[in-house]
C-alpha cells in the first residue's frame, strides 16, 4: 500500500503523488493527443499506487470524465479510487460561459455522475467563478449534493482570496486549487494563511510551471514555438538560471530536478497532494518518483530562497 495523506480536513486519503488528467481526452487543449497512451498513462497511474485523478468537464469537453470512467470501472474497486472533477463552463450557442449558479451546478454533477460511470463524486470543484452568483450560494448547492451523497468533499477552483472568504462563510470548503509553483507563489500571501486557519487543503496546478521547472529547457531553447507566460525571453532566462541551481541538489541525490520541486511543494504546510500532469505512462512513473525524496531542512530553506 503506498503512502497516504489526508486532504484537508476530508476522509479522502490519497497518495500524495495525484495524476492531473487534462491530456488524457483533452483534444481542445492538446491538438495531437494519442487517446490509447492517455488510457494507458491512467491505467498505469492506478497499477503503481496513485490512486487521486484530477478531471474536469472542459478537459475534452466531457471525454476525460468518459475515459477515467470508463478505466476505473475496467480497473474494479472504485472505492480504491479518488475522483476530482469540475463544472463552470456553459457552452451557450458558440461560445462558453461561466455559470456557478446552483441549478446548473447541481445538473452539472448529474451529468459528470453519468460520464464517471460512478454514484459519487469523491471531490467536485467550482471550476471557476461566474461574474454573478454569491459564492455562498454556490457552494451552498454543492453542501446539498454532499448531503445526498452525490459527491464527498467541496472545492472551488480560481477563487481570489475575497472569493474564497465569501464561498467558506459557513465553512463548507474543503479544498481550493489554484496556480502555485516555485515562479509563482503568490498563493503563500494571503490564500496560504486562510487555508490553514480553515483547515483547506490547498492543490497547485501548473506545479512544473509548464515545464520550465522540470531542467529540460535551456538558453537555446526556440520561445517562438512556445506559448504561454512563462516563456518570456528575459524572465524565462532568469529563471532558467534559478532551475540550474537546484540542478545542484538534484544531482546529489541522483534524481531529478522536477522531482525536487514536487517535493518541496509537499514540504508546505498548506498543500496535501500535488497532481502533476503526464502524456504518456512513463512519466507518471517517473512523477511517483518523488515519493522517495528527502529534502534536508537546509535544501528546504535553500530552495525558498532561491527563488
Amino acid at each position: 500500500m503506498a503512502l497516504q495523506v489526508q486532504i484537508g480536513k476530508t476522509e479522502l486519503k490519497v497518495n500524495p503523488i495525484g495524476l492531473g488528467t487534462n491530456a488524457v481526452g483533452g483534444h481542445n487543449l492538446f491538438p495531437i493527443l494519442d487517446e490509447q497512451a492517455g488510457r494507458q498513462l491512467v491505467q498505469t497511474g492506478l497499477a503503481n499506487g496513485i490512486n487521486f485523478l484530477d478531471t474536469a468537464f472542459i478537459y475534452g469537453p466531457k471525454h476525460s470524465e468518459e475515459i477515467i470512467g470508463e478505466v476505473v470501472k475496467e480497473n474494479g474497486n472504485r472505492s480504491d479510487v479518488v475522483i476530482a472533477t469540475k463544472a463552470a463552463h456553459k457552452m451557450v450557442g458558440n461560445e462558453i460561459v461561466m455559470d456557478n449558479s446552483p441549478a446548473f451546478l447541481k445538473e452539472s454533477a448529474d451529468e459528470a455522475l453519468q460520464r464517471l460511470q460512478t454514484d459519487y463524486i469523491d471531490l467536485f470543484y467550482i471550476h471557476f467563478p461566474d461574474k454573478d452568483t454569491p459564492k455562498y450560494e454556490a457552494v451552498g448547492a454543492l453542501q446539498r449534493l454532499k448531503e445526498e451523497g452525490k459527491i464527498r468533499a467541496i472545492g472551488v477552483s480560481n477563487f481570489s482570496i475575497e472569493q474564497l472568504r465569501e464561498a467558506n462563510i459557513d465553512g463548507y470548503v474543503d479544498v481550493i486549487q489554484g496556480e502555485y509553483n516555485l515562479l509563482n507563489r503568490d498563493a503563500e500571501i494571503e490564500l496560504f494563511p486562510y487555508v490553514m486557519e480553515h483547515q483547506i487543503s490547498f492543490i497547485p496546478y501548473f506545479p512544473l510551471a509548464s515545464g520550465v521547472l522540470t531542467g529540460k529547457y535551456d538558453k537555446n531553447t526556440n520561445l517562438a514555438e512556445k506559448r504561454g507566460k512563462f516563456f518570456q525571453k528575459e524572465l524565462f532566462e532568469k529563471n532558467l538560471e534559478k532551475v540550474e541551481r537546484i540542478r545542484k541538489i538534484a544531482n546529489e541525490k541522483d534524481i531529478d530536478i522536477a522531482h525536487v520541486v514536487l517535493a518541496w511543494y509537499l514540504t508546505r504546510d498548506a498543500i496535501d497532494v500535488v497532481i502533476p500532469g503526464a502524456k504518456r505512462a512513463d512519466q507518471v512513473l517517473n512523477n511517483l518518483k518523488t515519493l522517495d525524496v528527502q529534502l534536508t531542512v537546509d535544501e528546504i530553506q535553500e530552495i525558498d530562497q532561491i527563488f
